[in-house]
C-alpha cells in the first residue's frame, strides 16, 4: 500500500468515526430533549384528521428547530470541525508531492546514498533527489539516460529505476557491473555521495491499468528491471485488474535477481501474478524450467494470444530472436517498436539490430506493444555481424561482449 493510499484509508476511517460519534451526541441531545429519532420525521406532518385541519398549526415543527438550536453546542461544533481538518489534512498528505525533478532537455547530477548489494556483481544504487519530498516523475514503462565521461569519451547507457514516484526523496537503479563494462563499472566504483548525469524520461510506452486484461513477459538477466517496474505499478495499483505472468531465465539459480520480492507478490497476489524460473543450470532438486525458455512453456506459464493480451519481452537479443520466432509459431502478433533506441541520440537507425549492455548483449520487445530499454546501448558492431542472428538452441543468458 502506498502513501497515498494510507492517507486516504487513515482519513477515511477518522472521518467515519468523527462522523458516527457526532451522530450518536445529537441522537443523546435530541432524547434528553424529549425527542426520538425515529420520530423528528413526523414533526411538521399533519396527522390530525382532514375534517379537523382548522386546528392544526405548526408550533411542533417550530419547537423542535427552537431545541435543535439549544442542542448544536460548541462540543458539536468542535466535532463538524475535526472532520472539516481531517479532509484537509488528508488532502496535504495525498497532495505534498514536489513537482517531478526530470527534465527531458537538461542533464542533472544526483549524489549515491546508498548502496544495496545483492550479488558480488549486482547492486541497487539509491540516488538521492533534492528535496525529501521530491519525485523522479517517470511514466510506467520509461526510462533514463546516464552519462559519464570515461577515457575522454562521452558515453551513454539507458536503465530502467526500479522505484517509482511512490518513493519519495530518491531513485533506484539495479544495476549489474561487468568487467570490460564503461557505465556498470563506473557504478561499481561509485562511492557515497558521488554523483551521476541523468536526463530522461525516455520512451514512449505509458503502462495504464486499461493497456491489457493480461500481460505475459519474458525476460532474461537485467531485463527483469522494467517488468519489475511494471509488475510493481499493476499490483499496488487496486483499481487494476490486469493478469500478470513471468517466465525469467538465467544462468545460474544465484543470478536471478530480487528473487525473494518476486516470491513475495506471487504469495500476496496468487490470482493477478505467477512466475516461472527457467534455469540454464538447474541446481539438484530445481522444480522450475531447465536449459531454454521452450516454446511449450510459453504455451503453458503465459496468457495465449488475444486482442487484449500483450507479450514483454526483455533479454539477450539471440534469447529475443528465439522467443520472437515462437511466438509467431504460437500464434501471436508480430512485435511493433513503440519506445525507439534512437531516443538516446547514440547512432542512427540504420543500426538497430543488436544491443550493448556493458559488455553484454540485451534487447527487448513487446509483442503487441513496444521496446522497453534497460542499461544497453545500440552496438554497431552487431548490425553486420553474422553472429548475432541466426541461432537456434539459444541459452537464456548474457553473452561475452564481441
Amino acid at each position: 500500500m502506498n502513501r497515498s493510499q494510507v492517507a486516504f484509508v487513515v482519513s477515511f476511517f477518522s472521518t467515519s468515526i468523527i462522523l458516527f460519534t457526532l451522530s450518536q451526541f445529537v441522537r443523546k441531545q435530541l432524547a434528553d430533549a424529549g425527542y426520538h429519532i425515529s420520530d423528528i420525521i413526523l414533526y411538521g406532518l399533519n396527522t390530525t384528521d382532514y375534517n379537523r385541519a382548522d386546528e392544526v398549526t405548526g408550533e411542533s415543527s417550530w419547537g423542535l428547530m427552537d431545541d435543535l438550536k439549544h442542542i448544536l453546542t460548541p462540543q458539536a461544533f468542535a466535532l463538524t470541525l475535526a472532520v472539516i481538518t481531517t479532509v484537509f489534512l488528508y488532502v496535504k498528505v495525498a497532495h505534498r508531492r514536489r513537482k517531478p525533478v526530470l527534465n527531458p532537455q537538461a542533464w542533472q547530477e544526483f549524489p549515491l546514498k546508498e548502496k544495496i548489494v545483492i550479488s558480488p556483481n549486482t547492486a541497487i544504487y539509491r540516488f538521492a533527489l533534492p528535496h525529501p519530498q521530491d519525485v523522479l516523475g517517470l511514466p510506467i514503462g520509461q526510462h533514463i539516460s546516464v552519462s559519464a565521461e570515461i577515457n575522454g569519451k562521452d558515453i551513454m547507457r539507458s536503465y530502467t529505476p526500479t522505484s517509482s514516484d511512490d518513493d519519495l526523496g530518491h531513485f533506484d537503479l539495479l544495476i549489474k557491473s561487468y568487467e570490460k563494462g564503461n557505465i556498470s563499472r563506473m557504478f561499481s566504483l561509485l562511492k557515497l555521495g558521488d554523483k551521476v548525469r541523468i536526463k530522461g524520461p525516455k520512451g514512449q510506452f505509458n503502462y495504464s491499468p486499461t493497456l491489457a486484461t493480461s500481460i505475459g513477459m519474458i525476460a532474461g538477466g537485467t531485463g527483469i528491471t522494467p517488468m519489475l517496474q511494471i509488475i510493481r505499478a499493476s499490483l499496488k495499483n487496486p483499481m487494476d485488474k490486469t493478469k500478470l505472468s513471468l517466465i525469467y531465465a538465467n544462468v545460474n539459480f544465484e543470478d536471478i535477481l530480487l528473487k525473494k520480492e518476486l516470491d513475495e507478490l506471487v504469495d500476496v497476489n496468487p490470482d493477478r501474478f505467477t512466475v516461472y524460473y527457467v534455469l540454464n543450470n538447474a541446481p539438484e532438486g530445481w522444480k522450475g524450467g531447465v536449459g531454454f525458455v521452450a516454446k511449450d512453456q510459453i504455451q503453458t506459464y503465459l496468457p495465449p494470444t488475444a486482442d487484449d493480451v500483450k507479450i514483454l519481452m526483455c533479454g539477450p537479443p539471440p534469447m529475443m530472436n528465439a522467443m520472437k520466432k515462437h511466438l509467431e509459431e504460437l500464434k501471436y502478433p508480430a512485435p511493433r517498436t513503440v519506445s525507439k533506441l534512437v531516443d538516446q541520440d547514440v547512432y542512427p537507425r540504420s543500426t538497430w539490430n543488436g544491443l550493448l549492455i556493458d559488455g553484454a548483449q540485451v534487447q527487448c520487445g513487446l509483442h503487441i506493444g513496444t521496446l522497453l530499454p534497460t542499461g544497453y546501448q545500440i552496438n554497431p558492431v552487431l548490425a553486420n555481424n553474422p553472429k548475432s542472428k541466426g541461432f537456434g538452441a539459444l541459452r537464456a543468458s548474457t553473452l561475452p561482449p564481441e
